[in-house]
């Protein structure tokens, strides 16, 4: 089974993605923040990890920065899910590696869903 980690403050949002990917047979975990949810790639050693920008505590480019320096998870894809235009990110995300990037107010849950089993497929 897939482990996918969501890292995520509005708890709705997650909610919604949470329950999309449990129907579809993935193990699902999240994090409301991204200190909490650096935390939560350390122990639950996700598979994919769905990474909103704009957080409390840390934002998403700030616990990006952790999430690769730690030799588990270095080379873990990463998608970033924010309504932030891909300009308005900041830069060294993509100095950072990651998989692929999604507007939430672009993408239904559904296409979400679909997207990380491409990656998923690739990896």
């Amino acid at each position: 089974m897939t482990k996918i980690a969501i890292i995520e403050d509005d708890p709705t949002i997650s909610q919604m993605y949470r329950l999309k990917f449990e129907a579809d047979g993935f193990d699902v975990r999240m994090a409301g923040n991204g200190k909490i949810g650096v935390e939560l790639v350390k122990t639950f050693k996700p598979d994919i990890i769905l990474l909103d920008i704009q957080m409390p505590e840390m934002d998403g480019a700030e616990a990006l920065k952790h999430i690769r320096a730690d030799s588990h998870s270095k080379d873990t894809p990463v998608i970033i899910l924010t309504n932030l235009g891909e300009e308005e990110a900041p830069s060294e995300m993509r100095s950072l590696g990651i998989s692929s990037y999604i507007v939430k107010a672009n993408n239904t849950p559904r296409q979400v869903v679909t997207h990380v089993k491409e990656i998923e497929s690739r990896e």
